[in-house]
């Protein structure tokens, strides 16, 4: 389960991935409850366009927001079916999640230690994710979104992370050519994107978070 990466900074946008950057502004890092920029399909034009997006999906038939803490990965396996994701899985509500680098724990010294898992040429990424808008009891509106993810058991990056005994997942990785392709595409055609990252082009580091530190009273 992914629930920290690193968004594609603005100043990386057009370089890295041809796309002109986001007009908002969104933290360095995205943790469960912070916004993050995600590609989508406009419901009213189908153009693509950039939205500020809540990580942690808010389905529309939520009382309230609490259902994110859980809903930042959905399982490809079973999207189409859970109650939190079908909804949007059936109405194509595709995204794209530009990133640097996303974070995993790694159990191989018998704690766990931060990974960060990114490209090798260290150039950004997108990830599959579906989303949905969700409105509060005074109209106020939150778009949200989920990341999908594979089963990644022997996978030479993806299968040394998470605790031992459970069971290995990796984000889905969409390539430049299949971009516009999963933004357009039916649930049918859908999963067909949905692959484990090609090993090759990513590698996988040590990346502690730094120490909390506190002022000493004196």
């Amino acid at each position: 389960m992914c629930t920290n990466f690193i968004p594609t900074p603005r100043e990386r946008f057009q370089a890295g991935l041809g796309w002109l950057e986001p007009t908002f502004e969104y933290p360095k890092e995205t943790w469960p409850g912070y916004s993050a920029p995600i590609r989508v399909l406009a419901p009213d034009t189908q153009e693509q366009e950039f939205r500020a997006a809540n990580f942690g999906l808010i389905p529309f038939w939520s009382k309230d927001t609490k259902i994110a803490r859980h809903t930042m990965n959905a399982r490809s396996e079973t999207v189409a079916e859970k109650p939190s994701f079908r909804d949007p899985w059936k109405k194509r509500r595709y995204a794209l999640v530009p990133m640097l680098g996303f974070f995993e724990p790694n159990y191989e010294t018998g704690k766990p230690i931060r990974w960060r898992i990114k490209r090798q040429d260290d150039e950004p990424f997108t990830v599959a994710a579906i989303w949905d808008y969700w409105r509060d009891e005074s109209g106020q509106g939150v778009t949200s979104f989920s990341m999908l993810t594979l089963n990644a058991e022997g996978h030479p990056v993806m299968g040394r992370f998470h605790a031992p005994g459970d069971e290995k997942r990796s984000l889905v990785i969409i390539p430049p050519e299949d971009r516009d392709g999963w933004l357009q595409a039916t649930p049918n055609e859908a999963s067909d994107y949905l692959k484990l990252m090609p090993a090759a082009e990513f590698t996988a580091r040590p990346d502690p978070r730094p120490p909390t530190t506190r002022t000493q009273s004196r």
